[in-house]
This record gives structure tokens, C-alpha cells and sequence, in this order.
């Protein structure tokens, strides 16, 4: 049987003696994703009873942040979750801050089994993943506002995504089973170092710019869009070797650029292309498992895009507190810049009806559903009480709790896909 044949064979250079146990144990009843499963909505106690039978099993995956660092809690909670709820049949071996990868090369591990699951950027490779390329630059039609924005963007590429065959196909391809599609850190910004919100203030001004389409929309507001490693944004916004960043404010939270570089402009209305990410599990690992496994690890990405969300309402807090803190600001774009962007936008939405697979039909798809979803959100109860800069003084758990919106998100689209 081929599960866990490469990760494990990795893990022996790795991780030692007892992942290798662990991984010799996982070889036992239950596997080729065979066995008896578990209703949806099982209990706790009833999951734990299936897993009696289970020999361990582990999985080897990394999170983006240091361990315990909100940027990374989506991964943490969601293996912890899991882990708890299979009785600890099921373990997780997490390397923190990108330790085995790079985002660009993510999926890279996945395939050759130093990952058994991974955060894959698939957006950075167009030849290699042209739907996630495509669904990524149609991210551009996503509300962009603080709290109705933030969940509906994290929504329809999900319900796009599983929609598309070519999409699911592409993952297949490169050996890899999809399990969240798409999920965001919140939506681009321009974060400045002064005030720049209008065609005239923002013409000329070098914006560090993390993708070719990202430049075409700060070249259509008059900027000059220059490639600058992230680690390399403070030092450039210090020296005022570019005037803005474009990035989210989770990111720019954690490069710490908001004490040299304190307004910023995001606009409900008209935003950036946003770069998303794919949560994909190596196919022999994933058919390796028992069903039973299959389905928890399934059930609980509801735990995932729940610390996904909070990842990006943590990141807001923060970063409009050190708006705040360096009297700094926090605005839309003035009307010039608004209809500038938005144009850009509508051109880059057309496009993909030329060079998109599927063409007309995929860009109507992403249009009708971004626009759905935006209801949904709306029909849930979300609403934005407030705009970025009153987040943090506005902000508790108890005022935005998700569960709603999970819920939604696994009954309209995740629950069809479930193993069974």
C-alpha cells in the first residue's frame, strides 16, 4: 500500500525515531480510504468511537508564521481540532514559518512528499495552474469592505472553484486532492507613507507591486509599480524608495511597515487583484487514509475558515491600532482614483473571457457568483457597523462570530464534496 510511502521516507531524515513508529503504525486496518464512515454532523464522541480501531496516523504540513503567531492559527487550530476529535489517532508533525517551503515552491513538496499537506499558491505558477490563475485575477470583483468584504471574498471563489471541473483537475494533474480552494488574508491596500488617495497625489509614485496584474492596476492610477521583495518593504518605505506598498494589512502588520508608512487607502468598491491560497493534500496520502479520516479532516475545515477569518479581523485590530498609534489614516480612494481602478478592473474581469478556460461562461460564472455570495453574507446578518479605521475600537469575538457564515459556506458548496 502506497500511504505514507513517500512522506515517511522523507520523515526518516527528518523528524526521527518516533514519526517513523507513528508512520509504520498508519500501514495497519483501516487504510485505502476504505472502512466505515461517519455521518455528517457526528458528535465528538461518536468520531472518537469510529477511530478506535485506527492505527495512528500522521501528517506532516507548515504554517506560514511562527508557533502560536496569529498568522499561523488557521493551521494550529485546525490540526488540533482534528487531532482531538479522532481521539489522537490522528497527529499533525507542523513546521512553523515556511521551514520546508516557500509559498512558490509549496507545491513542489506536496508532490515529492516532504509535505503531506500544504497552503499552495498556485496563483504564482500561471502555466503550471491557468484556473487559479484566472479565478485569481477575477478576485478583483470582490467587495472589499471590512467585514461584509472580508467573508464574501472568502465565499464565492470557494463555490466557483468546486464548481469548475478544470479547476479541481489541474490539482489532480500535479497530485494533489483540494480541500479549501481558496482563502484570502484580507484585501489588498496601498499602504503610504503620506496620504495618497487621488490620481494627482498617487501619479509617478513608486508602489512596490507583488504581481503582474497587481502592476497593471497601479499603472492605470498613474503609480509606477516596482518589484520589491517583502522582506525589503520597510527599508524602501523608510528611505522613500517607494512611496506606497501594495499589500494586506495582515502583511503589512506583520513586516511592521505601518510605523514608517501609516495611511492607508482600501475601497469597498474598487480593489486589487488579491492573491489566494489553495489548502491541498499529497493523492496518495489522502487515498491512503481511512474514510473515516477522510471525513474529519473534511468536517473540521470548518475550523480552518473559521481561523482563517480571524487571522484577517486580528490583523485589521492591529493594524488600525498602529494607524492610530502613528497618526495615521485610513480612507477610500477620492472619486478619480475610484473610477480609474474600477475601470481597470471591468478590463481585467473582460480579459478572461479571451484567455480564461471556459471564457464567457467562467466570467459569467465569477460574476453572478461573487454577487450571490455578497447577498448570502448580507442575508446572514453580517454588516459593516464600521469601516477599517473604527475596527479595532469597534471589535470583539462575541460581535463577529462566524459560525453563520461557515455553516453557509459548508451547506451550500463543501458538504456536496464530502467522502462518502
Amino acid at each position: 500500500m502506497k500511504f505514507r510511502s513517500v512522506a515517511c521516507a522523507v520523515a526518516g531524515f527528518t523528524a526521527g525515531a518516533t514519526v517513523l513508529a507513528a508512520c509504520a503504525e498508519s500501514t495497519g486496518t483501516g487504510g485505502g480510504g476504505g472502512g466505515v464512515g461517519v455521518e455528517y454532523g457526528a458528535s465528538i464522541e461518536e468520531y472518537q468511537q469510529a477511530f478506535e480501531s485506527v492505527d495512528p496516523i500522521v501528517i506532516h504540513t507548515q504554517s506560514p508564521a511562527a508557533k502560536d503567531a496569529s498568522g499561523g492559527q488557521h493551521i494550529e487550530n485546525y490540526a488540533r481540532a482534528v487531532s482531538e476529535w479522532s481521539g489522537g489517532k490522528i497527529t499533525f508533525e507542523i513546521v512553523y514559518s515556511n521551514g520546508v517551503a516557500s509559498p512558490t515552491e509549496s507545491d513542489d513538496a506536496v508532490q515529492d512528499g516532504r509535505l503531506d499537506m500544504a497552503q499552495v499558491m498556485g496563483a504564482y505558477e500561471p502555466q503550471e495552474y491557468p484556473v487559479t490563475f484566472a479565478l485569481n485575477n477575477a478576485s478583483v470583483l470582490s467587495d472589499n469592505s471590512v467585514i461584509v468584504g472580508s467573508l464574501s471574498s472568502n465565499a464565492w471563489p470557494v463555490d466557483v472553484a468546486f464548481s469548475s471541473p478544470e479547476f479541481l483537475s489541474e490539482y489532480e494533474d500535479h497530485d494533489m486532492v483540494v480541500l479549501v480552494p481558496s482563502f484570502n488574508s484580507g484585501s489588498i491596500a496601498l499602504i503610504c507613507g503620506q496620504a495618497r488617495n487621488d490620481l494627482a497625489e498617487l501619479k509617478g509614485q513608486s508602489i512596490a507591486s507583488g504581481s503582474a496584474t497587481l502592476g497593471t492596476q497601479v499603472a492605470a492610477l498613474g503609480g509606477n509599480p516596482v518589484s520589491i521583495g517583502y522582506t525589503e518593504y520597510y527599508e524602501s518605505l523608510q528611505r522613500g524608495v517607494a512611496a506606497c506598498a501594495a499589500t494586506t494589512l495582515t502583511a503589512g502588520r506583520i513586516a511592521g511597515i505601518m510605523e514608517v508608512a501609516p495611511h492607508v487607502v482600501i475601497d469597498p468598491e474598487a480593489g486589487f487583484v488579491n492573491t489566494s491560497g489553495t489548502l491541498a493534500m499529497n493523492v496518495d496520502v489522502w487515498e491512503g487514509l481511512p474514510l473515516v479520516a477522510q471525513q474529519l479532516m473534511w468536517d473540521r475545515l470548518d475550523v480552518f475558515i473559521e481561523g482563517s477569518m480571524n487571522k484577517i479581523w486580528e490583523g485589521t485590530v492591529d493594524a488600525s491600532a498602529t494607524i492610530a498609534q502613528f497618526d495615521g489614516s485610513a480612507e477610500p480612494f477620492a472619486d478619480d482614483a475610484r473610477d480609474a481602478l474600477i475601470a481597470k478592473n471591468e478590463a481585467i474581469v473582460d480579459e478572461l473571457a479571451d484567455t480564461a478556460p471556459g471564457g464567457d461562461e467562467f466570467v459569467s460564472r465569477v460574476r453572478d457568483t461573487s454577487a450571490e455570495w455578497k447577498a448570502t453574507v448580507a442575508d446572514l446578518g453580517y454588516e459593516n457597523s464600521v469601516d477599517y479605521a473604527g475596527f479595532a475600537e469597534w471589535y470583539s469575538p462575541e460581535k463577529l462570530d462566524t459560525t453563520a457564515f461557515v455553516d453557509a459556506l459548508f451547506d451550500e458548496v463543501l458538504l456536496e464534496h464530502r467522502p462518502s
